[in-house]
């Protein structure tokens, strides 16, 4: 009896070694022990299979690192939406999460070479913006610059170039303008659009020297740049966000803009236009032309009362255009207003000490002679006076005295009698800038 007890444990020990065997065999291999010397580090004959990295914000923090060009080399064409800032809003969302592969497919392999991939890809993550440039052509093609980096003397730019086809906008091409530059000297512009926004980008910024640097001066005064920076600031006047820029012309050699600005309150103001012109010797674009006539008639509505004759840029009896300040009826005490404007003046003399300035001052006809050519010279001297406590030197600045002799407007209307709005256009002093 007790042997066959025996017999039937060792039956029953088998069975369960049996068993046990069978069922290691059968574990799974993700649950396999670990050996705590080769723990996350298979062999070359294992087969255990890894569980895949985890992904934050979308984005595959430990997938194999790409080089651009293998990026580039399997990507389509590029994403198509109805509207451009929609498409420009996923690539920026994108660059946010440092998701350079869903970058460039929503850029698409014609539109970026790997270098502007590296350049993109150097910059995710930073703060950036896109803001509409304008129209390359009319309805057909578009420009947004993404602006990246908070400090204006390290920002970068990149133009993103969109074209429309079949009722969508993709990117057509991206650039990046050249800012490594030789000591003394200044990048060159793109293209036409990108020297007109560089140009107003200046103004805007009341960068007199640097407006001035995308200007034929044979044909543009440096009194109407100054005239722009003046109506700018003191109208509190700001580019338009949609299509600040539209295109009028294009040429081989000449193209036109308009520019849509937009007053301190977002509401629309005015526009004005531009022209540039490709210079046959330097091959570089400059404005030629401005067009000033409906951004004035704009600030005599917002700043002057509606009255269009008390205008910053008058023309000047000897030839050219001149800067006008105006008085009140028999006063030589400058407004705010005319305060405002001479701090730019004062700044672009300050700038260069070569530059110089005439004063001349002027009254309407009411009063003797005597009286008007003293009150002229004493409005022609308060302005003097303004520059040199501002730091302007006294040798950069002539005054003429011109009393009631050379009226802008009639004193008096086609019947002879009293005009107060002409005489108002006459109580001034102009500033002709001997540059």
């Amino acid at each position: 009896m007790k042997n066959k007890v025996a017999y039937i444990f060792l039956v029953l020990a088998a069975l369960l070694a049996v068993a046990a065997v069978v069922l290691w065999l059968n574990k799974p291999k993700s649950t396999l022990a670990d050996n705590s010397s080769t723990k996350g580090k298979p062999g070359p004959n294992d087969t255990t299979t890894i569980q895949k990295p985890p992904v934050v914000d979308g984005v595959d923090k430990h997938a194999p690192v790409q080089t651009p060009e293998e990026i580039l080399n399997k990507l389509g064409v590029g994403l198509a939406t109805a509207n451009p800032s929609d498409l420009l809003s996923q690539i920026s969302d994108a660059l946010n999460k440092g998701d350079m592969e869903k970058v460039s497919e929503l850029i698409g392999k014609d539109a970026m070479d790997a270098e502007t991939f590296a350049l993109l890809n150097a910059l995710s993550k930073k703060p950036h913006a896109f803001r509409e440039v304008g129209e390359i052509e009319l309805n057909k093609r578009t420009r947004w610059a993404l602006e990246m980096g908070n400090d204006e003397a390290t920002k970068q730019q990149i133009l993103f170039d969109l074209k429309q086809e079949n009722g969508k906008w993709k990117i057509e091409k991206i650039s990046v303008p050249e800012t490594k530059v030789a000591p003394g000297e200044k990048p060159e512009a793109v293209d036409p659009l990108n020297l007109a926004d560089m140009f107003l980008q200046a103004v805007l910024k009341q960068d007199f020297e640097v407006a001035l640097q995308w200007v034929d001066l044979k044909s543009v005064s440096e009194t109407k740049i100054a005239t722009l920076c003046i109506l700018f600031e003191e109208g509190e006047y700001k580019m338009r966000q949609n299509k600040p820029l539209r295109a009028m012309f294009q040429r081989d050699d000449t193209v036109g803009y308009l520019a849509y600005i937009e007053a301190k309150d977002s509401s629309e103001a005015a526009q004005f236009s531009l022209s540039l012109r490709l210079d046959a010797e330097t091959k570089k674009w400059r404005v030629f032309e401005i067009n000033l006539d409906q951004l004035l008639a704009d600030y005599a509505t917002r700043v002057a009362g509606g009255d269009i004759y008390y205008s910053p840029l008058v023309k000047n009896p000897s030839g050219g255009e001149t800067l006008a300040l105006y008085f009140e009826f028999n006063e030589d005490m400058m407004s705010p207003r005319t305060k405002r404007q001479l701090e730019i003046v004062a700044s672009i003399l300050k700038s260069d000490a070569k530059k110089k300035i005439t004063l001349s001052g002027h009254t309407d006809a009411l009063g003797t002679k005597s009286y008007n050519d003293q009150l002229s010279a004493n409005r022609a001297d308060v302005v003097r006076d303004f520059l040199a406590a501002a730091g302007v030197s006294a040798e950069q600045i002539v005054t003429i005295a011109k009393g009631a002799s050379q009226p802008r407007r009639p004193n008096v209307t086609e019947t002879g009698e009293d005009d107060p709005s002409g005489r108002r256009a006459n109580r001034r002093t102009e500033i002709y800038l001997d540059f």
